[in-house]
C-alpha cells in the first residue's frame, strides 16, 4: 500500500476529514453489487441468503435475521454477532465499522451512520467527511426510524425510541428517546411485567 494511503487511512482512524478521491483505493472493499443480489433473492432462499451475508459483511453469527431491502455503502466494514432481527430498509453508512453485539433488534427504517460531513460548505469538496465507528452492544432494541450518528456506542440491554436521533453514547440498561436522543429511564425489573417501551 502507498504511504498516501496509510496517511489517508491513519487520518480516518483519527475522526479527521478525508475526501472521495483519496479514498478511491478503498472500492474494492464495497460490495454492492452483492447487496443488490442479496435484496432480489426470494426469502425462501435461507442457504442463498446466508451465502450472500457471509460474502457482505465483514463478520456474521448465526441466526441473522436481515430483511429486505437494506442498504450498505460497503457491507464488508460491519459486523454482526449472534441472534440479530434487522427489519425492511435498514441503513449501513459504513464507511468505518460497524460492530453489532447479539441479540440485538433493528426495527424498520433504521439508519446506522459512521459518517458526516463538515459544517462549511467550502470544506464539502470531493465530498469531504470524517467518519467514527458505531458500537451497538448486546440486546440493544433500536426502534423505526431512529438513526444513530458517528461515534456512538450503545449500551447492553438499551431501548431507543422510535424516531429517535442518537448523537451521543446511551448507558447500558436505560431507555433513551427523542431528538437529540436523552436517556428518560433505567431499565428495571419492574420491566419484566410490562409489554413494551415507547420504541415502536
Amino acid at each position: 500500500m502507498a504511504d498516501r494511503d496509510d496517511e489517508v487511512l491513519e487520518r480516518i482512524r483519527r475522526g479527521l476529514l478525508y475526501t472521495e478521491s483519496e479514498t478511491s483505493f478503498q472500492n474494492p472493499q464495497r460490495r454492492a453489487d452483492l447487496v443488490f443480489e442479496y435484496n432480489r433473492t426470494p426469502p425462501g432462499d435461507a442457504e442463498r441468503r446466508r451465502e450472500l451475508l457471509d460474502a457482505i459483511l465483514g463478520s456474521a453469527g448465526e441466526r441473522i435475521v436481515l430483511l429486505s431491502p437494506f442498504h450498505a455503502g460497503f457491507g464488508s466494514n460491519v459486523h454482526i454477532g449472534d441472534d440479530f432481527f434487522g427489519n425492511v430498509n435498514l441503513t449501513f453508512v459504513d464507511d468505518v465499522e460497524i460492530r453489532i453485539g447479539n441479540g440485538v433488534m433493528i426495527a424498520p427504517s433504521v439508519t446506522l451512520t459512521t459518517t458526516g460531513h463538515p459544517i462549511h460548505p467550502a470544506l464539502r469538496d470531493d465530498f469531504r467527511r470524517f467518519s467514527e465507528p458505531i458500537v451497538i452492544e448486546d440486546k440493544v432494541w433500536i426502534g423505526s426510524n431512529a438513526v444513530v450518528l458517528p461515534g456512538v456506542r450503545i449500551g447492553y440491554g438499551a431501548v431507543i425510541g422510535a424516531g429517535s436521533v442518537v448523537t451521543h453514547d446511551i448507558p447500558p440498561m436505560t431507555v433513551a428517546v427523542g431528538t437529540p436522543c436523552r436517556v428518560v429511564r433505567p431499565i428495571t425489573d419492574a420491566d419484566r411485567h410490562t409489554r413494551a417501551a415507547p420504541a415502536g
